[in-house]
C-alpha cells in the first residue's frame, strides 16, 4: 500500500527523498482517483526499489493542492531530487496511465544507463 502523506510530513517523504516519487493526490468522492489504485500499486510492486508511491488526499491538504495548482483528480506527479519531472492529470484509462508510467521509468533507466555504457565502452 502507498504511504499516506500530509503536509507535515511531505518535505520528508517527497521533497527530500532519495528515490523518484509518484505522488497520488486523490479525495475520497473522486471514482476515478479509485479506479486507478490497482494499477499503482501494480506499478509500484513492479518498480520496487526504484520509485516511491505515496497517497495525499487533495481534501485535506489544501495547501498543497493550491501549491502544485491541481486543476483535477486525479492528478500525478513525479517528483525526482525534489522537483517536478512529470505532471500526469489527463488519461483515458488504466492502460494509458500504465504507458505514461512505463514510458517514465524506461526513460529514467536509459538516462541512468548511458554512463555506465560509456565507461565499458570507451
Amino acid at each position: 500500500m502507498p504511504m499516506s502523506v500530509g503536509e507535515a510530513t511531505f518535505r520528508t517523504a517527497v521533497l527530500e527523498s532519495e528515490l523518484p516519487v509518484l505522488v497520488h493526490f486523490w479525495a475520497p468522492w473522486c471514482g476515478l482517483c479509485k479506479l486507478i489504485i490497482p494499477v499503482l500499486q501494480s506499478f509500484q510492486a513492479e518498480w520496487e526499489g526504484h520509485i516511491k508511491l505515496v497517497d495525499v488526499n487533495a481534501d485535506e491538504n489544501l495547501r498543497l493542492a493550491n501549491a502544485y495548482r491541481l486543476s483535477n483528480l486525479p492528478t500525478l506527479l513525479i517528483f525526482e531530487q525534489g522537483e517536478v519531472r512529470q505532471r500526469v492529470e489527463s488519461f483515458r484509462g488504466k492502460d494509458d496511465l500504465r504507458l505514461v508510467l512505463d514510458a517514465f521509468m524506461r526513460k529514467r533507466e536509459l538516462t541512468y544507463d548511458i554512463p555506465r555504457l560509456v565507461r565499458i565502452y570507451p
